[in-house]
Formats: structure tokens, sequence, C-alpha cells
């Protein structure tokens, strides 16, 4: 099978049933939140937002909420042992909880996706304080990810009810991440199917690309995967599940180690993916290596491109084309201990796709990787 492109969309999509604009902020269960955000201001270049915790009231865990222009991290950790968030942790590693999404009515959001077959995790809630009110629901979603669906029309606060101000004198520069371009799950065997069905039949979503082993594969592994996106292409969920091959796919090895499904990574916009990915390195982030062969043939498969290759090729950032455009893109090393959870900088020079002809140096850069821990 062939890499099947879906047509798009049209911008005004009056069947919308599920209209959203785009990533509220996505929610990290970790096991030291206070550390975790210090390497991600260090690290990332976030700056401190928000916190929720004993002081504020909350008695069973803490937040810690960064941001960096329309990028909102919240870290979470428990206080004490037996509660579902020190149990996610023991099970999973420091991994997405969350995915919550922006919507204009969070009770119509919540009454559309239930009736549809959506299991509810959170009936539609309001919080108020002097600053006013966020309405927050929320549906289940692959293995124990959840989507929240939040409306904030009428709260002016510095995140929600129940968080304070978080000041600190610690404030790195910006390593100038923009936004959530996109979250890729990773799903079972056979499971990829029924969870593009759940994103068609309870949140409207389209499915506008499909790669199949012979698209995804080296000599060694394959999966494949399929793109969702809601109406308006503000938010997109790609799907993966294991292929058949000789060896142990990245995503059996993330399905063994974070024992169960998740998300696999989050994609996040640069406007100068060069600049981005030269802090980032310089304060400590360690990207997958490419070999330079890969630069050799690139141009002639892309055409031209308005950056110069060599500080592509020196830092490894990838390049595709598509009909409307070209991409950069580069993926870190795992984040955690656990080989789980990574994260993709992406710049967009008008391409909508997600970067199909880097799928072999990709798939080859990281079974190094999972050979050199024993795992593939």
């Amino acid at each position: 099978m062939e890499t099947m492109i879906m047509p798009q969309q049209s911008a005004v999509d009056t069947t919308d049933f599920l209209p959203l604009n785009g990533t509220d902020y996505v929610e990290f269960y970790v096991g030291n939140a206070k550390q975790a955000a210090h390497f991600y201001k260090t690290a990332f270049g976030f700056q401190s937002l928000a916190y929720a915790g004993p002081e504020t009231g909350v008695k069973d865990k803490v937040s810690y909420v960064i941001r960096q222009n329309k990028l909102t991290f919240v870290l979470t950790t428990p206080l004490r042992m037996h509660n579902e968030i020190a149990d996610h942790i023991y099970k999973h590693g420091d991994g997405v909880k969350f995915l919550s999404l922006k919507v204009e009515d969070a009770t119509d959001a919540w009454e559309q996706t239930t009736k549809r077959g959506g299991k509810s995790f959170l009936e539609p809630t309001t919080l108020k304080d002097n600053d006013g009110e966020v309405v927050m629901s929320g549906i289940h979603t692959y293995g124990e990810t959840v989507h929240l669906f939040i409306e904030r029309k009428n709260y002016n606060g510095v995140f929600m009810p129940g968080f304070v101000e978080w000041k600190s004198a610690y404030n790195p520069a910006s390593t100038g991440l923009q936004y959530v371009d996109h979250c890729v799950g990773n799903v079972g065997w056979n499971q990829m199917n029924p969870w593009v069905k759940f994103y068609e039949e309870v949140m409207g979503f389209r499915n506008i690309l499909s790669f199949d082993d012979k698209d995804i594969s080296t000599e060694y592994s394959a999966l494949m995967s399929k793109v969702m996106s809601n109406g308006n292409g503000f938010v997109k969920f790609p799907i993966n599940e294991p292929a058949e091959g000789k060896k142990k796919s990245q995503v059996e090895e993330y399905l063994d180690f974070y024992n169960g499904e998740g998300v696999q990574h989050v994609a996040i916009a640069t406007k100068n993916i060069i600049e981005t990915v030269m802090d980032l390195k310089s304060r400590g982030i360690e990207f997958l290596n490419i070999p330079g062969s890969y630069y050799d043939t690139v141009l002639d498969r892309v055409g031209t491109i308005d950056e110069d290759l060599k500080p592509l090729r020196e830092l490894g950032i990838l390049i595709d084309r598509d009909e409307e455009g070209y991409l950069l893109q580069i993926f870190t090393k795992p984040l955690e201990d656990r080989p789980t959870l990574f994260f993709e900088i992406i710049q967009r020079k008008g391409a909508k796709s997600f970067g199909k002809g880097n799928f072999k140096a990709l798939f080859e850069s990281l079974e190094r990787e999972q050979d050199l821990r024993g795992n593939l």
C-alpha cells in the first residue's frame, strides 16, 4: 500500500461538532515536579507561570506551570503514595497524562463526545476565583491518556483557579519554541484502526495521512501510522502501531518500557530551527545522530531550500518536501531514563506533511540507539 493523502476539509466546516482552537496545555505526571520544572526552564527556555500545592490549599499534589510563547506545560507530582498519580508514575515513569484542548464550550464538547461513545473522565466542572471562571471536562483516549476540554473565555487569571502566580528570579532566555504542532500516540498491536475510528466518530477528526510498513521500515523493524486532524487543522494526533519486522521496533520498545499505550512524542514548532537547535544543544539537549551520507543527496530529493545545508548537516536536521512546501525537523533522544517520551522540533516552510522522506534515516538512527540499549 502506498502512502495515502486524504483531501483536506474546507477552512469553514459547518459539520464540525467539536471545534477546537488548538492545544491549551500538556500535563505530565512526573516523579519530582520542582526538579522537572527547573530542567525544562534551563534546557528548553520555559518561564515560570503558576503553582498549586499545599500553600494554595492543594494537599495531595503539587503542580508547576511553565510557558514559552503559546506552549504551556504542567508538571504534576503526588505528595503521598497509593493514589492515581503515584500509581501512574510507578507504572509508566514520567509521561504525558493530559492533552488539554482549547474550546469555546467545554460542556458542549463533553456532551458531543460522550454521546458518540467517548468514555467520560470529567463531567463539566466550573472552577472560580476572583479572576473569573474556567470550565473543564474530559474524556479518555488510548492507554491512560486523557483529553481535557478547557473553556477559559471568562477567565483573566494567570492560569486557572486553584493556581497562584509563580515568580522566580531564575528565568533563562527563550529558545524560540512556539506551540504544539502535533502529538504522537503509540498504541498496541492491531489497535491503530480502532483508535482512528474513535477519533473519527467520537471527536469528528479526519484521517489526513496514512503510512504503512512499506513507508516506515528498515531492514529490521517497521510501524504503521495514521494522522488524525480536527476540522480546522489546529490539532493533529498521529497514531502509531507496531508492524512485523526482523527485530523489535521503537514502538514495541516504547510499549514495553511505558507498560502500555501513551504519548510517544510532542512536536513543537519553531520559527528558526537552526537557532533553536543550536541553543538547545548548548543547554545539554541531546538529539538523534543522522549519518552524513543523508545530506549528500537530500537536495536532489527536496530541491531548493532557503537554508544553507552546512548548519543543517552539522546539527543533524532533516528536510522533507510536499506539494505545499518543505519542512525541517529533528528529534531529541528520550528525555527520561526509560526509552519512552521524546520531543520533535519542527519548522514548517509551507509543508503540511510529517516527513515521510526522512523515515528511513530516522528509523536507522533510532535503531542504533535501541541497539546500544540492548533493545533492538
